[in-house]
């Protein structure tokens, strides 16, 4: 399954910077968010890899789910979708997109990928063991190496969203002392904390879960953990919520193994 992952993700990245390198047409969503033919493109491209490689697993992406395609029933497992992560920054020429793909188990993300087409960086996730890949020029995997979380030391590592701060970030971040703080956007910041460059990426505000599952899924696998503000981790295939839509995410925070964290 890995491997179908990591293929379709290096080829959605493809069909991405073709797009990337021309005049993009932006529309914007429902909810007013941004999308592009790049996002479509990318989808298209995973799903039907997805849906012939294992027909028996539920697929649920961005953009139909934008597009009002309801999710079918999702049982034990399925797999979460974000086919281009960061529209903002594709749309401002900045290179922190990325492509995610995941697969849920029982609500936990279990198997995961993360590419960033624009830079080549490249995360790949199973249970208990997560790496980074390298690349060549024609897009070949080269080289993996396992990745893990770091023990975090003050002054610790924030990794914030360059295009989603909110002042309850921004209150989190002002409890921990003399931290160093990173802007970077999409699931790039879960990546960061699984690889050891940060510590904790804390975040007050909407995301959805297909947002989130891929790094998730590699913060997991490198020893890290993702909870809510009651403290619990954060789950996956929350359906019918009273206050929130369909796989919405409540707050959380994402950390490696850090003990000065301040509580929510």
């Amino acid at each position: 399954m890995l491997a179908v992952f990591e293929q379709l993700a290096l080829e959605a990245g493809r069909v991405i910077m073709e797009i990337f390198h021309c005049k993009v047409s932006v529309e914007h969503k429902a909810d007013l968010s941004p999308v592009t033919e790049a996002d479509r493109a990318s989808e298209r491209l995973i799903l039907e890899g997805l849906r012939a490689a294992f027909p028996g697993i539920p697929c649920v992406a961005e953009e139909e789910t934008a597009a009002g395609i309801e999710a079918p029933a999702l049982g034990q497992k399925f797999f979460l979708v974000d086919p281009l992560d960061g529209t903002k920054e594709f749309v401002g020429g900045k290179s922190d997109f990325t492509v995610n793909i995941a697969l849920i188990r029982d609500g936990v993300p279990e198997v995961g990928v993360v590419y960033a087409p624009c830079s080549g960086r490249f995360f790949s996730a199973r249970p208990g063991h997560a790496e980074a890949i390298a690349l060549d020029d024609k897009l070949n995997i080269v080289g993996r190496h396992r990745i893990s979380v770091r023990e975090g030391q003050v002054p610790l590592t924030i990794v914030a969203s360059r295009s989603h701060r909110t002042p309850e970030t921004d209150a989190y971040i002002r409890q921990i002392e003399a931290a160093e703080i990173v802007s970077v956007g999409s699931s790039l910041k879960f990546c960061l904390v699984a690889e050891g460059s940060a510590d904790v990426y804390p975040r007050f505000g909407r995301t959805m879960e297909w947002d989130t599952a891929a790094g998730d899924a590699v913060l997991r696998a490198a020893g890290g953990s993702t909870t809510t503000i009651d403290g619990k981790p954060l789950v996956y295939g929350k359906r019918n919520q009273p206050d929130d839509a369909d796989f919405a995410n409540p707050s959380f925070v994402a950390t490696g193994r850090v003990s000065g964290a301040p509580r929510f």
